[in-house]
Parts: structure tokens; C-alpha cells; sequence
């Protein structure tokens, strides 16, 4: 058998491999907006499955034909907005200059959350726009869907002008925010997760080195070397060693959502979706697939670099959604 030859696996773009923190991801940069609205929501993943769509790409040869897809299901609840945090420069980066807490949040968050003052949400009528920026504190809902107790809290950016953001603040501070406030059938975004995790891997699995021949030396499932014989006098991190595989903090640019929909029934499948269950809130329909697994956090935030050339934007016309069973 000859020997198979393949480029080395593992970009160079994501370095180090190291575990993530927690079990969702943050969001270090936001894309600029001028709408007046949550630049970013989150959900579930729920499981995948396929479609037949019609085919709206202008330059495709199978324009107007039905086309199959694989779709990824994600489960959106509604977030609720548990403070407003107001945000101004200092040296190279940005201080928290004040939060405002909602006066009634849920149970969970009490520990978590710096408890609200009865006068909180009346200093909020008082504030002028003499801040960098403001973001939205919110917090998810697993209870919804009998998933867990304990949510998860991050920060939202807020689209438009200062004053876009204090009223929308003010507006949604105590309440929910929902995925159709946010986004709508057709759009691109973002997709941040954390993807699956395999522990600790040799470099065979983790880069797809190949294994030696059985007269090498040493150990055969190793690099066959580490470096030069002169010049730097240790051993370069691009060297293919073991260590974390998976688990790691990754976005996916330019996410097309195909669809969002009210009723479970048109997208549970016989016997319920492995490891997940039976979906019960609003979902979305994502294009292809998510790093992650199910019932993880999976968060969604406007584009950074939207690309109209190879998908419209518009939402496809769906004919068909397998609801067989996953088992």
C-alpha cells in the first residue's frame, strides 16, 4: 500500500489550543449599527437535520430547482434584560462607569448579581449620554425548556446613536427580548460556541501527522523531528505535540438562518432528537452546521463581514423538512 501523503491538520490561525473557560462563549468585538435594537441574541442547540429548498442563488446552475440541505435546529427562549452597564474610556480600553439593576429578577441571579435598589431604575430617567457606550446584562431561560436551573449571563451590545441606546435601555430593562426582535429569516451572523471536546489527543488525532515506518526510532506516532540541528534553541510551537483537542472557542462567520418558527411540531422528529428532546420554544433553522454540542449555549451576534454575492438575502422557500427519526 502507498504511502498516503495529506497536508498537516491544524490551522495556525487559532493558537493556542487551550480549554475554554467556561462552557459558553464572550463576545470581544461588536459589528457597528445604527439600528435600534440588540445586536445579539442566544439559544440552544438542539440537533441537525435536512431540508429540500428551493435554490435562489442568481448564478447557480440548479437556480429555481429544489436543492437538499443539512440544517442545524437551535432553540431560542427568550432572554430577559437583568441591568443596563454604562461604559466610558480610560487609557486602551473601556471602565465600567455605572450599572443599573432591574428591581425583579429571577432567583438564580441573586448571587450572581449585585442586588437592585428600590431608586435603580428611577436613576435611569435621569441619565444623560455623557457615556462611551451602553450594553444590556441579560440572562437565559433553560427553565423553559426543562433544560437546567441555572441560567447563563453575558452582555449584548445596543445598536444606534447614545440616545438610541439610553431609550432602548430604559425600555427594555425588566423585560424580555425576543429572537424576532433581533433577527429575521434571511440575515447572516455570527456564530460563537465552544465546540466539542475530546480531551487530550496525540498529534496523530489532533494534526494528522502520519505514523511512522516500523523501522523508525523511538516511538512511531510522534513527530520525526523538532526542530533544526542549529539556530533556535528550543523547541517552536508549531511542532505537532499532544495536548486539548476540542473544547475550544470558535466563530463561525456568516451563519444564514433559513427560518424562524412558533410551532414545534413542524420540526420535531419521531422519538425526539438525541441527547436533546423535543423542542418547545422558538427555534431557528441555520444552514449547515454549529460547532458544539447539544444543549449547549450557542450565541448569535450581527455580522462583521456580511457577504451578499453567494447568498441572498433572502430566506429560501422550504418544501420539505425531515422529521424522521434521529435514534
Amino acid at each position: 500500500m502507498p504511502n498516503v501523503r495529506a497536508p498537516r491538520f491544524g490551522s495556525m490561525q487559532v493558537w493556542p489550543r487551550k480549554r475554554a473557560v467556561r462552557q459558553y462563549p464572550r463576545v470581544r468585538a461588536w459589528a457597528p449599527s445604527t439600528e435600534k435594537k440588540a445586536l445579539g441574541f442566544a439559544g440552544y442547540k438542539v440537533g441537525m437535520t435536512h431540508i429540500l429548498h428551493v435554490n435562489g442563488s442568481k448564478t447557480s446552475r440548479t437556480k429555481g430547482e429544489e436543492i437538499f440541505s443539512a440544517v442545524t435546529v437551535v432553540e431560542c427562549p427568550p432572554l430577559k434584560v437583568a441591568a443596563v452597564r454604562f461604559y466610558e474610556p480610560k487609557g486602551y480600553g473601556y471602565i465600567v462607569k455605572s450599572q443599573i439593576n432591574a428591581k425583579n429578577v429571577d432567583k438564580e441571579l441573586e448571587r450572581k448579581l449585585t442586588k437592585a435598589k428600590k431608586s435603580n431604575e428611577e436613576k435611569l430617567s435621569t441619565l444623560t449620554n455623557d457615556f462611551s457606550h451602553a450594553m444590556l446584562v441579560v440572562y437565559t431561560q433553560p427553565k423553559l425548556i426543562n433544560l437546567k436551573k441555572k441560567p447563563e449571563v453575558f452582555e449584548v451590545a445596543i445598536g444606534g446613536s447614545k440616545d438610541d441606546q439610553l431609550a432602548y435601555a430604559k425600555e427594555k430593562l425588566g423585560k424580555e427580548i425576543t429572537i424576532r426582535e433581533v433577527f429575521n429569516p434571511g440575515n447572516q451572523v455570527d456564530i460563537h460556541s465552544v465546540t466539542r471536546g475530546h480531551g487530550i489527543q496525540g498529534p496523530v488525532r489532533r494534526f494528522g501527522i502520519g505514523i511512522r515506518r516500523h523501522k523508525s526510532e523511538k516511538a512511531i506516532r510522534n513527530p520525526g523531528s523538532l526542530g533544526g540541528w542549529q539556530g533556535q534553541a528550543h523547541v517552536m510551537y508549531r511542532v505537532s505535540h499532544a495536548g486539548q483537542t476540542g473544547y475550544h472557542t470558535r466563530t463561525e462567520y456568516n451563519k444564514q438562518i433559513f427560518k424562524i418558527g412558533d410551532d414545534a411540531k413542524e420540526i420535531n422528529v419521531a422519538g425526539g432528537y438525541l441527547h436533546y428532546g423535543n423542542v418547545k420554544n422558538t427555534y431557528l433553522l441555520f444552514k449547515g452546521s454549529i460547532g458544539g454540542s447539544s444543549k449547549r449555549l450557542i450565541r448569535m451576534n450581527a455580522p462583521t463581514r456580511v457577504n451578499t454575492k453567494k447568498m441572498g438575502k433572502d430566506a429560501p422557500q422550504i418544501t420539505y423538512v425531515s422529521l424522521k427519526s434521529k435514534q
